[in-house]
């Protein structure tokens, strides 16, 4: 009687102990439809080269990648958050490329005690204030790019700059970053409507009677080559330089080129990353993506694909125990994998100090257009709002 018992409580123990993980379950979320979805599908095609480059697997374990629509909608993203979370079951959730989805849906998987890292959207709040233990970031927060944007300025002399950008939580942190380290005079300012406006004329009529040394802009997707696209039809390329984050890249450049639009060679921007960057892991990321996929990898495609090795280093350093997220905490804070940006190291607020460096479109040895890194503007930068973070 006794042994049956013991018996009895040993399977009863077994059968309430949760049950050992056969695989990785990793929900991402990025824009899938809509004409965002180009920037989604880089993203999604860096995350499938990276676990077609592990094999498929983290610590022995199958990697399974549950890819989840945004929409393009901050609303749209949060439920589709809850499903990954309630009916997938997913072990980490990664991705989210607009700001206002993170933050509408950060609380979706923090409230779950669930890992949550971001391969795009940095907003100041989950920087600052609203840090978690639980969050982290393998990109940037939002105010870094632009205040290394704000130093190049200060260091070609532009005196005078005009701002646009969509009056979005991102938009307003890259234009939060510039005033932070522009020593010259802003002689203008636009925050315009999000998503939807695609005509600038006034903002640009407005710019042209400032005439301003220089104008500062950021639009993601495909508002930045329209965007452009109407600075040129202005007037204005000849005769005002434009500097911008995050609307010239490896997504938007094909389509300059296809049009001729000549005058974005040459153009200025400041980037953590860049197709040419020097390291081994770099290397192959994008030589495979091209090989793979026929064309350059965005930062966004660089981002995401760090994501997946950023994951895999937290997996093994576990030994493949989803469920002890105490310790892939303990892992994610040590960043110890191969980033393609190379070495950086992690914030007391689990965002990134890291090198910005100048980026200069060019012609590649093919004749395509890309990008091309030069100097360190800002180095081992950590974001400004780390300070307000109360993590230990």
């Amino acid at each position: 009687m006794l042994k049956k018992l013991l018996g009895s409580a040993a399977l009863l123990a077994l059968l309430a102990s949760p049950a050992a993980a056969d695989k990785v379950k990793i929900g991402f979320v990025t824009t899938l439809t809509t004409p965002a979805a180009v920037i989604g599908k880089d993203m999604r095609d860096a995350v499938d080269l990276a676990v077609e480059h592990i094999g498929g697997k983290m610590s022995g374990l199958d990697v399974e990648i549950i890819y989840a629509d945004d929409e393009f909608n901050s609303q749209k993203g949060k439920q589709a958050t809850e499903r990954l979370i309630l009916s997938d079951n997913v072990d980490i959730v990664a991705g989210y490329i607009w700001s206002n989805v993170l933050l509408a849906s950060a609380p979706v998987v923090l409230n779950e005690g669930k890992i949550l890292i971001s391969a795009n959207a940095g907003p100041a709040q989950l920087a600052g204030a609203q840090c978690h233990e639980n969050f982290f970031n393998i990109a940037w927060q939002n105010d870094q790019t632009p205040m290394a944007m704000g130093e190049l300025l200060n260091q070609v002399g532009v005196e005078s700059i005009y701002l646009v950008a969509p009056n979005y939580a991102a938009g307003q942190n890259m234009v939060a970053g510039v005033e932070r380290t522009f020593k010259g005079k802003i002689i203008g300012k636009d925050m315009t409507v999000w998503p939807s406006q695609r005509d600038w004329s006034a903002e640009l009529s407005k710019i042209k009677a400032a005439k301003p040394d220089g104008v500062f802009t950021f639009y993601p997707g495909p508002a930045g080559p329209a965007f452009i696209k109407q600075y040129q039809q202005a007037g204005l390329s000849g005769e005002v330089p434009l500097y911008s984050v995050f609307t010239l890249d490896s997504i938007s450049l094909p389509l300059f080129q296809k049009a001729n639009m000549e005058a974005v060679l040459g153009t200025k921007m400041t980037q953590f990353w860049a197709p040419d960057m020097d390291n081994e892991a770099n290397r192959k990321f994008v030589a495979d993506f091209q090989a793979k996929y026929g064309r350059y990898p965005s930062y966004f495609a660089a981002q995401s694909y760090d994501s997946i090795m950023y994951i895999k280093s937290a997996i093994e350093a576990v030994k493949g125990d989803v469920l002890d997220t105490d310790g892939m905490r303990v892992a994610l804070e040590k960043a110890d994998f191969p980033s393609v940006r190379g070495p950086f190291r992690m914030g007391n607020n689990h965002f990134p100090i890291q090198n910005f460096y100048e980026r200069t479109v060019v012609t590649d040895d093919n004749g395509d257009w890309t990008t091309a890194v030069g100097r360190v503007i800002l180095k081992d930068h950590q974001d400004p709002y780390a300070s307000q973070c109360k993590m230990p």
